[in-house]
């Protein structure tokens, strides 16, 4: 259940993102990505770096006295027989992967909603992505997402189209080229959660692999930012937005996000991060006087009810050790935007996005 509980409290924190950018100053959305990005994921690296540090220090502490007692008459200090070390360029080119799913999460959303409308592009790209990674799981990895997270996923992405629709009813076009984009933002978020469980699968800390695919990302965001009009940042208030953003909605939400992978599907935590309107409205609501429509508080509801769903059971057995799933054998049950995700619904309406 913790890892469960790891995933909410980090969907908590994406839904920050639409309350601090409307408490912020009016910036260009491919800045405030490309800054929060810069921040967050700077911040991640530099926290997987240190942990990795600590580890390899008590590692090599303890391994000093184990020498002491190797080295005795007979020991060769070989390596063992038969072991070979996996070769980094595999690694490296899942963390250049995922990076680009980190980086692209932004642009295909935004170019999405240009097309069809806040309300049509952000149902798209939610929705579409719980859908993309249980299904990217399945066919590379063989681990059927289960059941339970169908119907799960399929009531909680009923509830963002609800909601979605409630907060802006006059956006109901449908460009195909729109839509496209929104789905390629799906699928940005499903490969960069896809390939952080695979680091995960390798060994890697729940820090570390985001550490690393983030910290990869705020490197390549630094040009982007430069491209962009960025003087929101010499302000208190941009600062103080960008740095929410970043050190809150990034780093202490994906540090939250990892350790939830750590212990379950990717399939299942896509789902359990829609979680994130729920947090988004009640700001909305509580912090910026909001009001909500009854077609909103439906969708809310029906978005809550897929969650309780996925989280009262069958989460606990959709962990890294699942068996692979086949014809003959039972599902194992199991279960999203940069995230960051999903603002308010009247924040939705003034075009701002989910962000990494």
């Amino acid at each position: 259940m913790r890892f469960v509980v790891a995933v909410l409290l980090a969907s908590v924190c994406f839904g920050t993102t639409g309350a601090a950018q409307a408490l912020g100053p009016d910036a260009d959305p491919f800045s405030i990505g490309a800054a929060r990005i810069l921040i967050g994921g700077g911040a991640l690296a530099l926290v997987a770096g240190v942990m990795t540090w600590r580890r390899r220090s008590a590692a090599a502490g303890a391994g000093a006295a184990a020498n002491a007692v190797a080295t005795g008459p007979g020991a060769t200090g070989a390596p063992t027989p038969g072991a070979r070390p996996r070769h980094p360029l595999g690694t490296v080119l899942v963390v250049a992967i995922g990076a680009a799913g980190v980086l692209a999460y932004q642009p295909a959303f935004f170019a999405g909603t240009a097309s069809n409308g806040v309300a049509v592009g952000t149902v798209v790209a939610l929705g579409s992505a719980p859908v993309i990674t249980g299904a990217l799981d399945w066919a590379l990895r063989r681990r059927f997402p289960g059941r339970r997270w169908l119907v799960a996923t399929a009531i909680a992405t009923a509830g963002v189209a609800v909601l979605a629709v409630a907060s802006d009813p006059s956006q109901a076009s449908s460009n195909p080229l729109g839509i496209a984009a929104s789905v390629a933002a799906g699928a940005s978020y499903a490969v960069y959660t896809l390939a952080a469980k695979h680091l995960l699968d390798r060994g890697w800390s729940p820090t570390g692999s985001m550490g690393a695919l983030f910290g990869t990302a705020a490197v390549a965001s630094l040009p982007i930012l430069l491209m962009t009009d960025a003087e929101w940042l010499t302000t208190g208030a941009g600062l103080a937005m960008a740095l929410w953003l970043g050190l809150v909605a990034t780093t202490l939400a994906y540090t939250l996000f990892g350790a939830g992978l750590a212990g379950l599907s990717p399939a299942v935590v896509s789902t359990l991060t829609l979680a994130e309107p729920i947090t988004a409205s009640a700001l909305g609501v509580l912090v910026l006087g909001e009001t909500l429509a009854t077609g909103s508080v439906l969708g809310l509801a029906t978005l809550g009810a897929g969650i309780v769903v996925l989280a009262s059971g069958g989460c606990r057995r959709s962990n890294v050790r699942s068996k692979t799933w086949t014809s003959s054998s039972s599902p194992a049950s199991g279960s999203m935007p940069l995230r960051g995700t999903t603002s308010s619904p009247s924040s939705r309406s003034r075009g701002t996005e989910p962000t990494p």
